[in-house]
Formats: structure tokens, C-alpha cells, sequence
């Protein structure tokens, strides 16, 4: 059996992270949770069901008005999204 040298936690991984496509599946589920830091508390409080599926956010909102307002706000929220997550993994928004 062959030594290599340690390697942290995160560096592991991230290393099975790449080998599959279980990176993607985990940067849409972050994406997803990312929704409530961006929007803030007061409109997480009107969304009741959130999800990703091939790189659309589907988001269910409560409230009429907001959802008109939140129509107005995709492309921002689309950037900040992919912003932190650091690749692109939105490209649209649909708010229900």
C-alpha cells in the first residue's frame, strides 16, 4: 500500500465532488437554500416551496403582489445566486 501525504476534510470533498455528477446535484441544492439569504426573511416567509431542476429555480410564492415585484428582480437574483455559489449553475427564475 502506497503513503501519500494527508489532506484535509474539505480538500476530499471537494475531490469526490468533481468525479461525478453529484457536484451538480449539490450546487443546485445550494442554490436553492441560497434563495432565503437572498431575498431576506421578510419574503421567505411568503415562499412555501422552493427547488431547482436543470438550472431553473422554481420558487412558490403566497403573496400576488410580491410575486409581480419578485418578476421584476429574476435577472438580480439569478446574478447574486450564481455570485456565491461562483459558476454559473441559474438561468432563470420562475416564480409560481
Amino acid at each position: 500500500m502506497k503513503r501519500t501525504e494527508p489532506i484535509s476534510i474539505k480538500q476530499l470533498i471537494d475531490k469526490v465532488m468533481l468525479e461525478g455528477d453529484s457536484r451538480d446535484a449539490m450546487l443546485q441544492q445550494r442554490a436553492s437554500f441560497l434563495w432565503t439569504e437572498v431575498v431576506g426573511p421578510t419574503v421567505n416567509r411568503y415562499t412555501f416551496r422552493r427547488y431547482v431542476d436543470n438550472g431553473v429555480l422554481h420558487v412558490y410564492i403566497t403573496s400576488a403582489s410580491l410575486k409581480n415585484d419578485l418578476s421584476f428582480l429574476r435577472n438580480s437574483i439569478i446574478k447574486e445566486i450564481n455570485g456565491r455559489l461562483g459558476t454559473e449553475v441559474l438561468h432563470d427564475v420562475v416564480i409560481h
